[in-house]
């Protein structure tokens, strides 16, 4: 977050600190990066800044291999990596979850990669449409569901960045659209039929906004959208969801995250770990 040019970051307590001597001077004078200086749309979109570099700068070292995210909170995560690459002269490879986010890395000048060079990464970072108390997330407003959950799945760490509105006790409580299911698209209306009888709801073919037809994934499938009426023991329906003869990936990640960083609707930052049992 800049106040009058300073950045100001997020340490893993919520507090802030600058990596300039004018910021400190600022924080240290009692200046607060909250509603007198933010306000509205502006205040919410640079809590996801800070959010997404406070990310960056509590799990980013030199020379690891970085899974990169999809998503528009991704766009500030990939900002801050450039910039510390610059700064810090760090050495880093960057493996995408999406053509959006291979662009981005080639844009900033970062070093892309793939699993098939790095199967194994040190962490990833990427949003989520949802998180509940216990870190499970909806994943897949953006279509990558499946290429996400792979690069999460080969990472030591996997970080989450949202802003408050993705911010739930319970999934279902803020995320609308349902759970994106990615299907073969031989397969979509018999899954669809099969979703429906066995877990209620209804599951909806995701149609394109500026196309004719359906929506389709980087992997050339269909998704559908399905939208559950009641809370749902979710590790067990995930697990259930894949068993259906068609179903390539779902949108629920259970267990993998193991921290979130939420920008707050009033300009502060907020952090999750999973709830100790």
């Amino acid at each position: 977050m800049r106040l009058n040019g300073c950045v100001l970051f997020a340490d893993t307590a919520g507090g802030l600190f600058s990596s300039t001597s004018r910021g400190r001077a600022l924080l240290r004078s009692g200046r607060h990066v909250h509603a007198s200086v933010l306000s509205g749309a502006a205040m919410a979109e640079e809590s996801k800044k800070l959010a997404a570099y406070a990310a960056v700068d509590n799990h980013i070292q030199n020379n690891q291999v970085v899974g990169v995210g999809s998503g528009s909170t991704i766009v500030y995560a990939v900002d801050r990596l450039a910039e510390r690459v610059r700064q810090e002269k760090l050495n880093l490879v960057c493996v995408p979850t999406s053509f959006q986010s291979r662009l981005l890395i080639l844009q900033h000048g970062l070093t892309l990669s793939s699993l098939d060079r790095h199967p194994e990464l040190d962490v990833a970072i990427d949003g989520a449409d949802e998180v509940d108390e216990e870190l499970t997330l909806i994943k897949g407003g953006g279509g990558c569901l499946t290429q996400e959950k792979i690069v999460a799945s080969c990472a030591k760490h996997f970080i989450i960045i949202a802003d408050f509105r993705k911010d739930s006790k319970a999934l279902g409580e803020q995320w609308k659209k349902g759970v994106p299911v990615e299907v073969i698209p031989l397969a979509y209306v018999p899954v669809s039929r099969a979703i429906t009888e066995h877990f209620g709801g209804e599951a909806n073919l995701r149609m394109a906004v500026s196309k004719a037809g359906p929506v389709i994934t980087d992997n050339s499938n269909f998704i559908l959208d399905w939208k559950f009426e009641r809370p749902q023991n979710w590790k067990e329906v995930s697990t259930a969801l894949k068993m259906i003869p068609g179903v390539v990936e779902t949108g629920l990640f259970v267990g993998m995250a193991e921290r979130a960083y939420f920008g707050m609707e009033d300009g502060s930052m907020k952090i999750r770990d999973p709830l100790v049992n």
